[in-house]
């Protein structure tokens, strides 16, 4: 019973071999990270195979409009692991109290801004996209649904970066698994069995988040013993607000202008018809899983850093950095190899087209090398988050982004143009996001030898 209590309780990084404490707290979380790209991979599957091409390509030109009015939550989420990890690492539990209460009182106010801003503008968009109009109704009703339901996604998302920031990424695991299978059950029964369609998939994904929440709040109210919540704790106390925001903030904007250049090349991929729009679905989902890992240790290192940096403890990060980037590496070209063998494999779990499975395997064979960039820039990027530099990371995503990728894409569809290709060869989507992620890796091991983040240091400095 007490080692399943440990398991379950916050964990200090600052202690241990690095590399080993960064694989016991990546390894949930990847599992966790991959749990959650189920959550969208189970509604492409299942709409697909039940419902059609048409409504899979719906499900995924809703992505880019989506996560666009959810980087207020990436924001809260990622100030909150950086403030919760320094906090925890300096065992200063007044502070840890604090920006524990005003995470939550400020995921209430942003729950309530999206609710009533996303159903307005969500068509709106669309139509500005060109989106389809053999799919824009299903688009819509998707995003309304979804926006409707946001407090639970919200509230779990941030739970799981308070969670991590206490160096507890366990808790956040069993609770993603069981919403997921939930999420599941829920799509074939309002898909499948109700003929609900996209609004049914919708439906089972909020409720399944709603739920998620409700265990995590649980969850926290049960682990005090490292801070305290109360309504005192609540208030949203000005100065801790404030430290959160400028800490989260450059992230969430990273995420709004990642989010605006996928709008941006939605719109170009949308000129490719519907074939397109479901290759690329297809393909965003399979990369998901094969981003996790990049994911889930880019995060491992925020915290990392965090603690350690809040101990004082610089030259262990230095250590672990190190570490941490080799093991992410060694990951991703594993993950980049089996993609180049089995790809095609896994594309037909989507869809029975054999042109489409075809036409997504192209795509994915020319982004494939692109994860192994993806895992330096994510690790780096997560240990000067970490350290409370958010900026950097924030300004090479913004060029790789905006100066980078959608230029290249619509330049390379420009000079493609012919008359079996009027709108340019689709290759252009996938070309330019490989080239960004390449840049970007390069960019980002320059800044970090550079060394700012160093000089950053504890938050309260």
């Amino acid at each position: 019973m007490e080692n399943l209590q440990e398991l379950f309780a916050p964990k200090d990084l600052t202690e241990g071999p690095p590399w080993k404490r960064i694989i016991e707290f990546a390894i949930p979380m990847l599992i966790g990270n991959v749990a959650q790209q189920l959550y969208n991979t189970a509604d492409s599957i299942i709409v697909g195979r039940y419902v059609g091409d048409n409504a899979l390509a719906a499900v995924g030109s809703a992505s880019p409009i989506l996560n666009l009015l959810l980087v207020l939550f990436v924001g809260i989420s990622v100030g909150a692991s950086i403030m919760v990890a320094q906090y925890f690492g300096a065992k200063d539990r007044e502070k840890l109290s604090h920006t524990i209460g005003v995470c939550l009182s400020l995921t209430a106010i942003a729950s309530i801004a999206i609710m009533i801003i996303g159903p307005i503008i969500a068509r709106p968009l669309l139509s500005l996209l060109k989106t389809p109009k053999s799919i824009i109704d299903w688009c819509t009703d998707y995003l309304t649904i979804f926006f409707i339901g946001i407090a639970g996604f919200a509230y779990f998302n941030i739970l799981s970066g308070v969670l991590r920031g206490l160096g507890d990424s366990i808790s956040a695991l069993i609770f993603l698994l069981i919403s997921t299978a939930l999420n599941v059950v829920l799509d074939i029964i309002f898909v499948a069995k109700f003929n609900m369609g996209v609004p049914g998939v919708a439906f089972a994904t909020i409720i399944a988040q709603g739920f998620s929440a409700i265990l995590s709040i649980i969850k926290l109210m049960k682990s005090k013993s490292s801070f305290d919540l109360n309504l005192k704790m609540l208030k949203l106390n000005k100065e801790y607000s404030h430290r959160l925001i400028k800490l989260g903030l450059p992230s969430g904007l990273t995420q709004a202008i990642f989010s605006l250049a996928m709008i941006i090349v939605q719109s170009l991929t949308n000129s490719f018809g519907e074939m397109v729009i479901a290759a690329n679905v297809i393909i965003m989902r399979v990369d998901g899983f094969a981003m996790m890992p990049n994911f889930s240790f880019g995060s491992a290192m925020t915290t990392y850093a965090g603690q350690n940096i809040g101990a004082r403890k610089i030259d262990r990060v230095e250590r672990g950095t190190k570490e941490g980037t080799m093991i992410a590496v060694g990951i991703s070209t594993t993950i980049t190899i089996l993609l180049l063998i089995f790809g095609k494999y896994l594309m037909g779990v989507f869809t029975d087209t054999k042109e489409l499975v075809d036409l997504s395997v192209h795509m994915m064979r020319i982004l494939a090398v692109g994860y192994i960039a993806m895992a330096i820039t994510q690790s780096l990027s997560g240990v000067m988050r970490g350290a409370g530099d958010t900026m950097t990371p924030m300004w090479i995503s913004l060029f790789t982004t905006v100066l980078v990728r959608v230029p290249i894409a619509y330049g390379i569809a420009y000079l493609t143009r012919s008359k079996a290709y009027p709108t340019g060869r689709p290759e252009s989507i996938f070309i330019s996001l490989l080239m960004s992620w390449t840049i970007g890796a390069i960019i980002t091991i320059i800044f970090f030898k550079k060394g700012n983040w160093r000089k950053k240091g504890f938050i309260d400095s």
